[in-house]
């Protein structure tokens, strides 16, 4: 049984259909990116897996359990973890109380096992460990989507799911990042991967879907999305 299976899910805003029958299975232990241009319903897909959107047609299966029809924090209690476009972390606090918040829906958890994961979180992402104590605000962009994962992390989820990390951010940083998020699929954690940068995207996954207007167009695994002459020339730059 896959760990995620999202079975002929459309999904609209008001009247407007923006997913139309995406049916996409992720198994346990994968990285598996999700890959399409601006407007291809990528973001969509990911808010109607995490309970955001209520998909209008089909079923998303988690673990073995229907969760199309749950609200996103208990989608959330079963092991799903969100970090959506443009960060969203909280200003106001510091960096370690950011990533402290990201363990809240685990009841029960002692404060010293809290404060001991976010030693380790500071493990896998050394480059914020230095602002510990910093307000959210003062990190750079690539810091905020660290810090965003991070936080993602601590809900200990089953499967991850990751929307434009990349976006607006250095190539450096991006390489970085990249490198964490092989870090954590390293450790056990399954990921659903939705990114602009194709040729990144590919490097860590095992596997790929293309959306095309809400529309799963082509899928297979990296090696056969590379050789896709299609895949190639809209989403890795040509030929080459």
């Amino acid at each position: 049984m896959p760990l995620l299976e999202l079975k002929g899910v459309s999904s609209a805003y008001g009247k407007v259909e923006v997913l139309h029958s995406v049916s996409i299975t992720i198994e346990e232990g994968e990285v598996v990116t999700l890959l399409g241009a601006n407007g291809a319903g990528k973001t969509t897909t990911l808010h109607t897996i995490s309970g955001l959107k209520t998909p209008t047609r089909g079923e998303i299966w988690f673990d073995g359990l229907p969760i199309h029809s749950l609200a996103p924090e208990e989608i959330v209690r079963l092991g799903l973890a969100h970090v959506p476009e443009g960060r969203r972390i909280f200003p106001g606090l510091t960096v370690r109380e950011n990533i402290l918040l990201g363990a809240s829906n685990r009841k029960g958890l002692k404060r010293a096992q809290m404060e001991l994961e976010v030693d380790q979180m500071f493990e896998i992402f050394p480059e914020i460990q230095p602002f510990h104590n910093s307000y959210g605000w003062t990190l750079s962009g690539g810091q905020q989507q660290m810090l965003a994962v991070a936080r993602g992390l601590m809900a200990k989820p089953k499967l991850l799911l990751l929307d434009e990390p990349s976006l607006g951010l250095a190539p450096v940083i991006v390489q970085n990042l990249f490198k964490a998020i092989k870090n954590i699929h390293s450790l056990g954690t399954t990921i659903l991967l939705v990114e602009q940068n194709a040729n990144m995207a590919l490097s860590v996954a095992s596997r790929g879907y293309v959306l095309e207007t809400g529309v799963v167009k082509v899928y297979g695994t990296t090696k056969e999305l590379l050789g896709n002459e299609q895949v190639r020339m809209a989403y890795l730059g040509g030929t080459h």
